[in-house]
């Protein structure tokens, strides 16, 4: 008998804290008009000083377990997608085990931007081969503390947030039906955090020069963001045996509103298929994925029986795309989670 890994459970958590077009003005060379539109986003979500990638990677879990109907010590493997773990190690996913009652593997997967999707193929396989039931997969970034908030270049784009989904072994068609991975490490200058690694240890001097944030060429992302983005779906949706027009909603990463509508033209999707919130998260990376799929959900637009495709491309460079038919009951209203705690906006303090 065939054995399928469906998405059965889905949460995400998003800080509070508001960082948005006109508050930048106030702290750096830019205008609301300049973000909007070079980028689509207008807001982006900024993590509050007691939060790390861990705590909101734990506030998305939980929520995806309730979903799933399923509890921690039910987990046979944990991987949390992330550059901005809490710590070096411990892995986070480490953390996210103690904190969720679970008694099995886990481990981080660093793939930028594409690594929810990556981790979500990982999984797959551990399900479909029958080593496990259960696999929790979380895509989490809390991008805020890389970030030099003197460059307009990178300052505007990214923000903090966490998605996560149960994927189990399922008897019923369906799932993860393809995807694709790729890299191409030629140029890891292109997008990459200079020092505080083993090539580069971060020294005082290193500090002095800016080499704990990111660095991006954003020229050079851009033309290989719109290049590969339309390519790994299309190779993603080959391997389903399935064409772009058969996508009931198109997921992509959320990275910037031009690279977006460029993969969207080129694989022909019409608009109304093609899901967006950036403008109100900006880039999360490797949360953006699943963060969008969870608000799909919430808005209706995901309905049992539908074909999902979702795309991502990220710094190493690396992209990856996947195909998933959705299995789970049609559900309704939102279940974001956020903070409890006095929202920010532009009370984050800097």
């Amino acid at each position: 008998m065939s054995r399928y890994s469906a998405i059965t459970g889905w949460g995400k958590y998003v800080p509070e804290g508001r960082l948005t077009n006109a508050d930048l003005e106030r702290m750096v060379e830019t205008s609301d008009e300049w973000i909007t539109t070079r980028t689509g986003i207008k807001e982006r979500r900024i993590a509050r000083p007691d939060e790390s990638a861990s705590t909101l990677c734990i506030a998305a879990a939980r929520e995806a377990l309730e979903r799933a109907e399923i509890e921690g010590s039910d987990l046979g493997l944990i991987i949390v997608a992330t550059v901005s773990q809490d710590y070096k190690f411990p892995s986070t996913a480490n953390l996210v085990q103690h904190a969720v009652g679970a008694q099995c593997g886990a481990f981080d997967m660093q793939a930028a931007c594409s690594g929810f999707i990556y981790a979500l193929s990982v999984a797959h396989q551990f399900i479909t081969t029958g080593a496990i039931k259960h696999a929790l997969v979380i895509g989490c970034e809390v991008l805020s503390r890389v970030m030099d908030y003197t460059d307009r270049g990178t300052c505007v784009l990214f923000g903090d947030g966490a998605g996560a989904v149960v994927l189990s072994a399922s008897d019923e068609p369906g799932g993860l039906l393809g995807f694709t991975l790729g890299s191409d490490g030629a140029k890891p200058e292109l997008l990459y955090i200079p020092a505080g690694g083993s090539k580069e240890p971060l020294t005082e001097e290193g500090l002095r020069e800016g080499k704990q944030w990111v660095h991006m060429q954003g020229g050079e992302v851009f033309k290989f963001a719109t290049r590969i983005m339309g390519t790994a779906m299309e190779e993603a949706l080959a391997n389903a045996g399935m064409s772009s027009d058969e996508m009931d909603l198109f997921i992509p990463h959320q990275a910037n509103l031009r690279i977006i509508e460029s993969a969207s033209k080129r694989l022909g999707v019409p608009t109304e298929k093609v899901f967006v919130n950036i403008e109100r998260y900006g880039n999360t990376s490797a949360a953006a994925v699943p963060i969008a799929l969870c608000e799909a959900v919430e808005q209706g637009r995901v309905l049992q029986g539908q074909h999902i495709g979702m795309v991502a491309f990220g710094a190493g460079l690396t992209w990856a795309a996947a195909v998933v038919k959705w299995t789970a009951p049609v559900v309704s209203g939102p279940t974001t989670t956020t903070s409890t705690k006095e929202p920010a906006s532009a009370a984050v303090q800097w």
